[in-house]
């Protein structure tokens, strides 16, 4: 189908949508285009404990995306799961999802598995990403756990942290394979840890929004005209923004209020650069607003730290928590996402609104954050003053598979292995370390597109970009690293100070490309953490 002929068909299908909101799919509901942004529902934690069960299901949505989601036992999609470091999460996932669908191509496990049967479209299970819990049944398992359609619930059993920091984490499917078709489908939500306020008091008693970024395919484009044209479609909170009419969501604010924005990119493939914007529509001669950051990927930078930017780049899985001030009555306002240059091999990421943003009294009020405590936590500080046991050279690389030339493979090599895209029969861990070490890791991306490096159960803390040092405290367990120009004799690359003190996290896990597409295509390792 030709790209005009494309554009035509969607100009008639969103005015058929706009005019029929009786066409969403009710499996997986979702919102209106240029509908109102309205908060994820929650699930909090009471007397240390936070019992909840989903079934995990799939429908037909506008145009005929492909849609999965998450519904809780009185119909929310995706909710908030709202506990405190020290509380127990017992989650029971039902996998209703209609049986069968093709195996992957890197293998099904000849190990035992966690759960059961072959591993297939119609499998899945969670990853809960950014916690450091165990990689083990019932908690962060996602090497060998399948949840088949079928099968009696699933229950897993988390114990968050004492020592976990408040924030913003988030939870989604991790089938290898098809983690991506499943996320794309919008199966994702936010995990938020409480009492960030205790460690930097400016966010108490702050309007708080939780804000889910995702993506989605572009219906009746293919893959390579989406990655070269318009990109994926987005939305927030599940209100779509789609190609070609970008029409904008609706975020109702109260006018000149400080509030507290948690912004969580669940995208499977997209970067949002995101920003606030102040003025006429012309991009141009938009005043950006000042963002005052407050934490990255779930753990607070540390007081108030004067960290103020005016765009935060969010790769995919990654999170942003900031302050910002609302605009005054009767000024236009926007949420972007500014254009990020993904390589001549990578896919389109284009300047969007993601919403417009409506100052007014009558907007409805939204959750406050609690009061300052009486005394303050502690600061998560990072680990400059740590000493490394040793340090690793890792890379990103593709090449073309001599299979199918319109296919490519994705490897992430420890530094003389020989690049492999990943296979679930592995039989030897890429990488063996000792807990209750810490290590430097350089990982350089020796490919024309960008990628974005996630490592489950730790955080880790950015020391160098490109060889020269940074001075960011922050934590973090997913970063960018921008494309290779095929002519520079340096690689774009990332130091990173990598946490195995944790006892919890003994076992196997993996790290990869948090681009699923990657992910899925290869892009993933194994890490063995051993006791001392």
């Amino acid at each position: 189908m030709s790209l005009l002929r494309c554009n035509r068909i969607v100009f008639i299908c969103a005015g058929a949508l706009m005019a029929r909101p009786e066409l969403a799919a009710q499996d997986c509901p979702r919102p209106a285009i240029g509908s109102a942004v309205e908060e994820p529902a929650d699930v909090r934690s009471s007397g240390g404990m936070l019992h909840v069960s989903f079934a995990f299901r799939s429908s037909t949505g506008r145009f005929g995306a492909e849609l999965y989601c998450y519904l809780s036992a009185d119909g929310a999609q995706s909710p908030t799961l709202r506990v405190h470091a020290g509380d127990e999460l017992a989650l029971t996932l039902k996998n209703e999802l209609p049986s069968g669908g093709s195996a992957h191509m890197h293998g099904n496990h000849s190990q035992p598995v966690c759960g059961g049967g072959p591993m297939t479209a119609a499998s899945t299970n969670l990853h809960f990403h950014g916690l450091e819990i165990p990689p083990a049944c019932h908690q962060d398992e996602t090497l060998h756990t399948l949840i088949q359609p079928g099968d009696p619930g699933f229950e897993y059993r988390v114990k968050i942290p004492a020592d976990q920091p408040p924030g913003l984490y988030w939870y989604h499917p991790h089938p290898h394979g098809f983690s991506e078709r499943q996320v794309l489908g919008g199966a994702s939500g936010a995990l938020i840890v409480g009492g960030i306020e205790r460690s930097d008091p400016r966010v108490a008693g702050l309007a708080e929004r939780v804000l889910i970024l995702r993506d989605e395919a572009v219906p009746g484009l293919a893959e390579d005209a989406e990655d070269s044209g318009p990109g994926k479609n987005i939305s927030i909170n599940y209100v779509p923004v789609m190609y070609p009419l970008y029409r904008p969501a609706g975020l109702s604010v109260r006018p000149a209020q400080r509030e507290f924005w948690r912004v969580l990119n669940a995208a499977a493939d997209t970067y949002f650069d995101v920003q606030v914007r102040f003025g006429p529509i012309i991009q141009d001669i938009q005043d950006p607003q000042l963002l005052d950051l407050v934490a990255l990927d779930g753990v607070p930078i540390g007081g108030p730290a004067a960290d103020r930017r005016t765009h935060v780049l969010l790769a995919p899985g990654a999170r942003a928590e900031f302050i910002l001030s609302t605009p005054p009555l009767g000024t236009f306002a926007q949420l972007v996402t500014l254009s990020y240059d993904t390589g001549p091999d990578g896919a389109a990421s284009p300047y969007r609104v993601i919403a417009n943003i409506d100052a007014s009294n009558s907007a409805p009020p939204i959750p406050a954050m609690p009061a300052a405590p009486a005394v303050a936590t502690r600061s998560f500080t990072g680990l400059t003053a740590a000493k490394p046991v040793r340090t690793r050279r890792l890379y990103f690389s593709e090449t073309v598979d001599p299979q199918d030339p319109k296919a490519t493979k994705y490897f992430i090599t420890a530094e003389g292995a020989t690049p492999k895209v990943f296979d679930m029969n592995f039989v030897q861990p890429d990488i063996q370390v000792r807990q209750g070490t810490v290590e430097d890791w350089v990982i350089e991306n020796r490919a024309k597109e960008a990628h974005a490096f996630h490592i489950h159960q730790l955080h880790f803390q950015l020391l160098e970009r490109d060889g020269e040092k940074v001075n960011e405290p922050a934590l973090r367990d997913t970063i960018d690293l921008p494309y290779w120009d095929g002519k520079s004799q340096r690689y774009p690359s990332v130091k990173l100070r990598m946490d195995f003190r944790n006892p919890a996290i003994v076992g196997t896990f993996v790290y990869h490309c948090h681009i699923l597409e990657h992910e899925d295509g290869g892009m993933m390792g194994v890490i063995q953490v051993n006791r001392r």
